[in-house]
């Protein structure tokens, strides 16, 4: 008889820490903003939650039980809109900070959407094809009344993919008995995607560093930049900052760093990661760890890797000018406070990677509409929305004094807010 696998479960603290952090940008700015204490509260929790076990029958015949979570924060403006990452340290409490942020995210680019987020704990990089397939399609039926294209519209995130898509959207049609490509974004483009999905994110990240630059009036002549995490977000944001003449002189990914402060050769780099699996050893460079990576002279840092890279224990080291969250939660509310009180200009999460969300939606309203639009459309509207997100919670930083973080947390909470004062509330 085979015995029953599982992923170890988190700790309580692990399940926690990420949702109070927050927890505590939202209080911060309720109080600033004066928002209505009953509001408030309705705010800092989730609409609504799901756990849900999935036994995977592997390779070698075993099955092992995996845990998913699929969390809608609010829909408020619409439905529910989110990511899906796969992951060892997924658990509830991220994902429902993650779930939290896309509400403020999808309100502050005017985007009718309400916030998400979903996850299995795994290792996906060691398993097969077939196994991730068999995980993605169980996890989707059993999380799959949530789901609709009117309802909660997944995404690709950490460790998932176009294809892992396409099994969703599978699975979910073969369950309602007809093709419902709307009822997931970031898909391959031969069955409903958009063109600009895939490189939207890194895109967006990208188009805020130059908008930041402008901003601070910083000298834009080859500035020096740090990317902390070489995956999709991170490596299309230095591809792009690359072909405009910025210096890349640093990269990570998981098993650590590289560093010329010459600059280094993305599209060789590109090559050399498709070949080899890591950034490190790439010739000309010289091996430095994540930890050094985050504390290097620069122009420009753009951390792009997991969450809580930035803490009370290293902000003081850091030696950026500007710092472009590409990824989600990257900077503790301390570290954050500090970076402003000492003249660093952070682009906060919720508006630097918008670009994913953004093209998410223009993807959603191509398959409602059957009618699909060139990549160069799609990079346009991308541009115009992020340039209009950037404008305003630059100027709002400016007029009221809130570091930008505040500023945009205040313009996306203001708009969920109006609007649930004039929905109501039924009784």
């Amino acid at each position: 008889m085979t015995a029953l696998k599982s992923i170890e479960r988190p700790t309580m603290e692990c399940e926690t820490k990420h949702f109070l952090m927050a927890q505590r940008q939202l209080d911060e700015i309720a109080l600033e903003m004066g928002l209505d204490p009953e509001l408030h509260e309705r705010l800092r929790y989730p609409k609504r939650s799901m756990i849900v076990t999935i036994p995977v029958r592997m390779d070698d015949g075993s099955v092992r039980s995996f845990t998913g979570y699929r969390v809608q924060h609010d829909v408020t403006l619409g439905p529910a809109k989110g990511g899906v990452r796969y992951h060892p340290e997924v658990n509830l409490g991220e994902v429902s900070s993650l779930a939290m942020l896309m509400t403020w995210k999808c309100a502050l680019m005017g985007l009718p959407y309400g916030g998400a987020k979903g996850g299995i704990r795994c290792e996906p990089w060691k398993m097969s094809m077939g196994e991730q397939e068999r995980l993605t399609r169980r996890y989707t039926s059993e999380i799959i009344n949530l789901l609709g294209p009117d309802k909660d519209i997944p995404a690709p995130d950490m460790y998932t993919n176009e294809q892992t898509m396409a099994w969703i959207m599978d699975t979910y049609s073969i369950n309602v008995g007809h093709t419902v490509p709307s009822v997931v974004t970031g898909k391959p483009v031969s069955i409903g995607g958009s063109f600009g999905r895939t490189e939207a994110t890194g895109r967006g990240v990208a188009y805020c560093v130059k908008r930041a630059i402008t901003q601070t009036g910083l000298d834009s002549t080859a500035p020096t930049v740090v990317v902390q995490g070489f995956g999709n977000v991170g490596a299309v944001t230095a591809k792009l900052l690359n072909e405009s003449g910025y210096k890349i002189i640093a990269v990570s990914d998981v098993h650590g760093g590289i560093y010329n402060q010459k600059g280094l050769d993305i599209p060789r780099l590109q090559a050399y990661l498709s070949e080899m699996g890591k950034v490190s050893g790439f010739p000309h460079s010289e091996d430095i760890s994540n930890s050094e990576l985050l504390q290097l002279k620069c122009d420009v840092l753009v951390p792009a890797a997991l969450a809580n890279q930035i803490h009370d224990d290293n902000v003081q080291k850091l030696d950026c000018k500007i710092l472009v969250e590409g990824a989600n939660g990257p900077t503790s509310p301390e570290a954050d406070k500090y970076l402003h009180e000492n003249g660093v200009f952070v682009v906060p999460d919720i508006l630097a990677n918008a670009g994913g969300v953004t093209v998410s939606y223009f993807e959603w309203v191509q398959g409602l509409m059957h009618l699909f639009w060139t990549e160069d459309e799609v990079n346009n509207k991308l541009e115009q929305i992020m340039g209009r997100a950037c404008d305003q919670v630059f100027e709002m930083s400016i007029k009221s004094g809130l570091r930008p973080r505040m500023a945009a947390l205040r313009i996306g909470i203001g708009r969920l807010a109006e609007a649930k004062r004039l929905r109501g509330l039924y009784p």
